[in-house]
């Protein structure tokens, strides 16, 4: 891999999760001059990082670029065609983006003052950690917990890891722990508001969170239903929200195996739902997202998204979740 050692990276583009977080951490590590932004896949979809986007750029944890320089992932819906050719594209089935990053590094860094932070990343972006875990006060699990605050905190974490600090000073940083704070009293909140919002249909949990201002993980919403639930259903965003607002993002679903409950993973595909309507939904088998399409006769049509539509989608999902479409044919890709 010659070509990495002339690579010139100015800039990175990453997720602002924990995995896209500790992705773009080694990167910085590796570019310490480069400027980092945080994106979301809707936006790079859309085209909105297009300016942004160019032969200098790392994107990580996000969807491939054709214009970037170097890109970084391990999503399933984002392996690249066999016939693609592209020797900047690193793509690998690994339980995190981070984890394929530092495989990648591995022998122009020392990574490792990261082994435990990768380990918990592993874990959490890949769905196999237990309820205890992820209801305990590991450290880790709350700096994943606590980047959602803001971008600033992101970044914060993002830049302390790359500059080698540990996990323990890290969580002590007066940013990260107000963040953690802040995050530990919003959990009431939201766990009051998962009480009175969830609704289990044929073992599918769904939480209608939108235009609340509120977002949630899986891990919350499976970790409340325990072994009622074998998967979730999470809507979140607004319907007057846009990736260019500043505010919140277009209404969207999200959907997570419970996987406190199935271990080797979901017993559904769930990617079927997320890219039913929207050709640009995806994620893993066991954890993936959409935004709502405004439908008619359970058919995708083009029109502002209108607040009877999240039901028009829900129900469609939940056919194809019991089964009505048993034909991967069927399936947009």
């Amino acid at each position: 891999m010659s070509w990495l050692s002339e690579l010139k990276v100015k800039k990175i583009l990453t997720d602002s999760d924990l995995d896209g977080v500790l992705c773009g951490a080694i990167l910085l590590r590796a570019f310490p001059d480069a400027e980092v932004k945080f994106g979301h896949p809707g936006a790079l979809k859309d085209g909105m990082l297009d300016n942004w986007v160019d032969s200098s750029t790392a994107i990580c944890d996000l969807p491939h670029h054709t214009n970037c320089g170097l890109s970084i992932d391990h999503h399933l819906s984002n392996k690249p065609l066999e016939n693609e050719e592209h020797s900047n594209r690193i793509w690998g089935p690994l339980p995190s983006a981070a984890r394929v990053a530092a495989n990648l590094f591995k022998d122009r860094l020392d990574l490792s003052d990261l082994e435990s932070a990768l380990y918990w990343t592993d874990k959490l972006d890949s769905g196999d950690i237990t309820r205890t875990e992820y209801l305990s006060d590991e450290p880790m699990v709350w700096i994943g917990r606590c980047l959602g605050v803001s971008e600033d905190v992101a970044l914060r974490v993002l830049k302390l890891f790359s500059e080698g600090y540990g996990i323990d000073e890290i969580v002590s940083d007066v940013l990260v722990s107000d963040a953690i704070s802040t995050r530990k009293t919003e959990n009431e909140i939201l766990s009051r508001e998962i009480e009175c919002r969830i609704e289990i249909i044929d073992r599918m949990a769904i939480v209608r969170m939108n235009d609340l201002g509120m977002r949630s993980n899986g891990y919350a919403i499976t970790a409340f239903a325990g072994s009622d639930c074998d998967a979730c259903m999470i809507i979140h965003g607004s319907l007057d929200g846009s990736f260019d607002n500043g505010l919140e993002y277009p209404v969207s679903a999200s959907f997570y195996t419970n996987s406190f409950l199935h271990k080797n993973g979901g017993l559904f595909d769930l990617t079927k739902l997320a890219t039913r309507f929207d050709a640009d939904g995806g994620g893993h088998r066991d954890a993936c997202g959409c935004r709502i399409k405004p439908l008619e006769n359970g058919l995708p049509i083009d029109r502002r998204v209108e607040l009877h539509d999240i039901e028009q989608n829900i129900r469609e999902w939940l056919k194809i979740w019991n089964g009505g479409i048993t034909n991967e044919d069927d399936v947009l890709m």
